[in-house]
């Protein structure tokens, strides 16, 4: 085993493993971002911010573009309806993005070892 640095992890063999910080892939073929304590209370607070903004906003627009589904068919506003759905889904994948962000010490509850529970 040699001396590592303070950014890298090293292997058994001596080789380096992974880097401490930044991307990694899980056992289940996800990437998981390691971030300080700080920049991910950042991340998850303002991404839920702009999650909720943009679903929310974009079924605002969905109901002006329908007149609040009181349009017909050719009384719809289609680049208001495609801008809403548009939103909706910049709105979700802000958040679905987000949920790839952890701090040291954090892990999947699926990636865990199953334990045996002392209930009974």
């Amino acid at each position: 085993m040699g001396e590592s640095s303070g950014s890298e992890r090293v292997s058994d063999e001596g080789s380096t493993a992974e880097p401490a910080d930044g991307p990694r892939v899980g056992t289940s073929g996800s990437r998981e971002v390691v971030v300080p304590m700080r920049l991910y209370k950042t991340i998850t607070v303002f991404s839920t911010i702009l999650a909720i903004a943009g679903v929310l906003g974009g079924f605002i627009l969905l109901d002006v573009a329908t007149d609040r589904t009181q349009a017909a068919a050719s009384d719809v506003s289609i680049g208001l309806a495609i801008l809403g759905v548009a939103m909706i889904a910049g709105g979700s994948a802000t958040y679905a993005f987000s949920t790839r962000f952890q701090t040291d010490g954090m892990g999947n509850a699926k990636d865990d070892a199953d334990e045996e529970s002392d209930n009974g």
